[in-house]
């Protein structure tokens, strides 16, 4: 076989690991916890549907790819919670090693673009990465709305994280931010399920 292709089929069957990855949140309807390939499917498809409130025109085929690959090196380096604040401080460790490992995998050039695309949803500069940081935001939030705020419940996760986290998704939709993501929150803590600090 063509050693180009060999090694697009051995990315192909790693990057199938990623279903094994498990997330904190739950699937709607308190289900089971979901997936990373899951995770971003989900947000991916949200992006196409959800294009029109991006603050700027986006190329929404970018934006889906790289909803599809931010989570790729969680095979290596598994899910840092969003509000672990000790996972987070190696995450970016982590991160860096898996990536090398996992994109490695790909041909030059293939491994090129997706570091590219890793490196431009990190940067979170640019109309596209901007609009997928939203959507990595607002899919965990719908389902966890969806499940009567469940998982913020489970980790004792206080205001000042959630809407530090949140706040952020308004650079690449103020529309969803104040729409949706805000209300959810401000609902969230009026309940308790976010502890009012």
């Amino acid at each position: 076989m063509d050693e180009r292709l060999q090694k697009q089929l051995d990315f192909s069957l790693e990057i199938d690991k990623e279903k094994n990855i498990t997330r904190q949140t739950h699937l709607s309807g308190h289900g089971r916890a979901e997936n990373d390939a899951e995770h971003a499917w989900h947000m991916a498809i949200m992006a196409y549907f959800l294009k029109e409130y991006a603050n700027e025109p986006v190329d929404i085929e970018r934006v889906m790819i790289m909803c599809l690959v931010h989570d790729l090196v969680e095979i290596d380096a598994g899910d840092t919670y969003a509000y672990d604040d000790e996972g987070l401080k190696t995450q970016k460790e982590r991160e860096e090693k898996a990536r090398e490992r996992i994109f490695g995998m790909l041909p030059d050039d293939q491994c090129e673009e997706l570091n590219a695309l890793f490196e431009e949803f990190e940067a979170n500069e640019t109309p596209e990465s901007r609009f997928a940081h939203t959507m990595d935001n607002l899919q965990p939030l719908i389902l966890n709305n969806s499940n009567d705020g469940g998982d913020w419940v489970r980790h004792g996760v206080n205001a000042t994280h959630v809407l530090g986290r949140q706040r952020k998704s308004a650079d690449g939709s103020e529309f969803l931010y104040k729409n949706v993501i805000e209300p959810i929150v401000k609902n969230h803590i009026a309940k308790g399920h976010i502890k009012d600090e």
